[in-house]
């Protein structure tokens, strides 16, 4: 099986990847792969910060690998919070705090619509390729289930009548902005390592 370093180290992420990606590859976390940094998202495009990850992770390993930045898109705050989704309400990443902060600021306003959109930077073969998914949906004006992670227990996916933390991975996966974005990876690497084999 090949094997991908993922430039994270949350398990939920992960878990959720490996789903998506199925057994055609083995993804291994920055933990698994013997690797302990912290590596910074100074810039503000997803795009940016997800190259700044991989690269980050290339020269560290020299193997092949990815990493995603994701942002939560909301319309009555301005595309907040963004790039800083992770750190809307500061520096110890608590989603608790940022979901409390979002739901302040957008107080009880009609206007709820927002995304989620996820960019993937894979680096393959020395070369960087880009991948986006985007889920449209909308903000609940209070939380909703307990699974999950981050902003999912207030986002309601486009045709979807349940908070992403009331559904399994499963269901998540059919809306799913990295599902989304995993899936264009996936097509990508398939045809890659098929290439591969049908020259040697």
């Amino acid at each position: 099986m090949i094997r991908i370093v993922f430039a994270t180290n949350n398990a939920n992420k992960v878990t959720e990847m490996q789903a998506a990606i199925g057994g055609s590859l083995e993804v291994v976390s920055l933990k698994a792969a013997g690797i302990n940094i912290d590596i910074p998202e100074p810039h503000d495009t997803l795009d940016a910060n997800a190259s700044e990850k991989s690269n980050v992770i290339h020269q560290l390993t020299g193997e092949n690998c990815f990493s995603e930045d994701t942002g939560l898109e909301i319309d009555a705050l301005n595309g907040e919070p963004g790039v800083k989704s992770a750190r809307y309400a500061g520096e110890d990443k608590a989603f608790d705090k940022n979901i409390d902060k979002v739901l302040t600021k957008m107080g009880d306003t009609e206007k709820r619509s927002a995304r989620f959109r996820t960019v993937i930077s894979l680096i393959w073969n020395e070369k960087e390729y880009l991948f986006e998914g985007i889920c449209e949906g909308r903000i609940l004006s209070a939380r909703q289930g307990s699974g999950g992670f981050g902003y999912d227990p207030i986002f309601i996916p486009e045709g979807g009548n349940r908070s992403f933390a009331e559904m399994s991975i499963a269901e998540k996966n059919q809306y799913s902005h990295r599902r989304k974005a995993a899936d264009k990876l996936v097509l990508f690497l398939q045809n890659e390592t098929q290439s591969a084999s049908e020259r040697s």
